[in-house]
């Protein structure tokens, strides 16, 4: 028995190598990026149809699944309904015992079955065809119960499935999500659908912070700005930095005209060029113009601009170039922009 242990510890050791282990892995990825161009080289008109009817739809895609592809259908219908599209998830096993009663004749059914022949889903056939609601089938096998009786049937049979048994949904789950997030971007794009309007569907999340922020919102105003004149020595250009810790401070006329601005490297490089910080004025050692954003644009616009530029620090502008506000990076961050 001592071999025989040996033997069972040999064969469990190699089965959870690093090598087997990572070869598990990439043979999945394979077959499921196989299933995937070939659903990708078998799309066809179908898929044309099926995004015409969910156009043309004035209610709501409801999208239903059983076991895996239930969890498949929750992800597109949450896709949907973020990207333009109003759509819910409806458990078929549920709707049998009430809650077909949210399907109404102005919606429209995706059903995802990979066989076809989902009990819980052909048993909401006759209501969806006495509402006459339109039926988009998500389904592998064309012949089936459930592709026959749809509108339109979209396939997304997959050769086999990542399973080395060729029993448990990997690939096929993975072409019905891949096959709703088509479905959804198409629709987005059709519907015009901009990033406006999908930051006002996730008002909470740092998406909508990044895309519905502008700099106005969240820039520094009247005595939190820095500016100096362009006749103020450097000495003091550092206080008026050091008072506001923006990091740089604008350059402004009598006007509040922005002329340039004094930032921190700026002042490294005067300081290599040995000059007399109380008699050097801002004239000399600023930076004529400088960077500058309108109150008008997105945070992120100016995030951006700061990564582009390897910069800290804004000075916001209006269109006649008055010093009007300021923002550095960590006004982004605690804006949870960055």
């Amino acid at each position: 028995m001592p071999g025989a242990r040996t033997m069972m510890n040999a064969v469990e050791h190699s089965a959870t190598s690093d090598q087997s282990l990572l070869q598990a892995a990439r043979r999945t990825f394979e077959i499921e990026a196989a299933a995937l161009q070939a659903l990708r080289e078998r799309l066809d008109g179908a898929f044309a149809r099926a995004c015409r009817l969910c156009l043309q739809c004035t209610g709501r895609i409801v999208v239903s699944g059983m076991g895996k592809s239930g969890h498949i259908a929750h992800k597109i219908a949450a896709t949907l309904a973020s990207t333009g599209s109003p759509a819910f998830f409806l458990h078929p096993g549920e709707a049998s015992h009430g809650d077909l009663g949210m399907l109404t004749r102005v919606d429209l059914l995706l059903a995802l079955s990979t066989s076809g022949e989902t009990a819980e889903l052909l048993a909401l056939l006759p209501q969806v065809k006495r509402l006459a609601v339109p039926l988009i089938a998500l389904t592998g096998n064309p012949l089936s119960t459930l592709a026959q009786a749809a509108d339109v049937h979209v396939n997304v049979a997959v050769p086999q499935e990542a399973c080395p048994h060729n029993l448990t949904p990997t690939a096929s789950t993975t072409a019905a999500l891949v096959m709703g997030d088509a479905l959804a971007v198409a629709l987005l794009e059709a519907r015009g659908f901009s990033a406006e309007d999908f930051a006002r569907s996730h008002p909470g999340g740092s998406l909508g912070r990044r895309l519905l922020l502008r700099v106005e919102d969240i820039m520094r105003r009247g005595e939190s700005l820095p500016r100096v004149s362009a006749d103020t020595p450097v000495s003091e250009a550092l206080l008026e930095m050091t008072r506001t810790g923006l990091g740089l401070t604008a350059v402004v006329d009598a006007q509040q005209h922005v002329l340039g601005v004094f930032s921190d490297g700026d002042l490294r490089r005067a300081l290599d060029r040995r000059i007399d910080l109380h008699k050097t004025s801002m004239r000399e050692v600023m930076t004529a113009g400088g960077r500058r954003i309108a109150p008008q644009e997105l945070a992120a616009a100016a995030a951006a601009l700061m990564e582009t530029h390897r910069i800290t620090a804004l000075l916001v502008t209006d269109a006649e170039q008055h010093l009007i506000g300021a923002l550095n990076v960590h006004d982004l961050m605690r804006a949870g922009v960055v």
